[in-house]
């Protein structure tokens, strides 16, 4: 089973900007698309992006278009979040993950495995 290290969070305040590394402990990325995640204390885990595995295709939740972007290295195994103009609301813990099926990223209930995520805080 692949694992997964995220990394790259930490307390931020409003308007900053942070990129977050995904690290497998395969190589998934070349087999499967992959996406981010993330759950905000109290709150259900929630679909961020996914991206393609040709790295042509990504989609975005409402709340991060324009401000996220998604994208993989799959030479080095690593894929990345970067995360621009953040904001309260984007305080949570973040996760990566893969799967076969590209619209299975869109749904955090289809996956029973996960990192330990990296925190991301943004205050004033």
């Amino acid at each position: 089973q692949v694992e997964f290290v995220e990394s790259g969070g930490g307390l931020v305040q409003p308007g900053a900007s942070l990129r977050l590394a995904c690290a497998a402990s395969e190589h998934p990325f070349i087999v499967y698309h992959m996406g981010w995640f993330r759950q905000a204390p109290g709150k259900e885990r929630e679909f961020v992006a996914v991206v393609s595995v040709s790295g042509a295709d990504t989609q975005y939740a409402d709340s991060a278009k324009g401000r996220f972007t998604i994208s993989k290295d799959n030479d080095q195994n690593i894929a990345f979040l970067q995360m621009n103009n953040l904001e309260p609301e984007d305080t949570a813990v973040y996760y990566c993950n893969v799967a076969r099926r590209y619209w299975n990223l869109m749904d955090p209930s289809n996956f029973d495995s996960w990192g330990q995520g990296t925190q991301v805080t943004v205050s004033p």
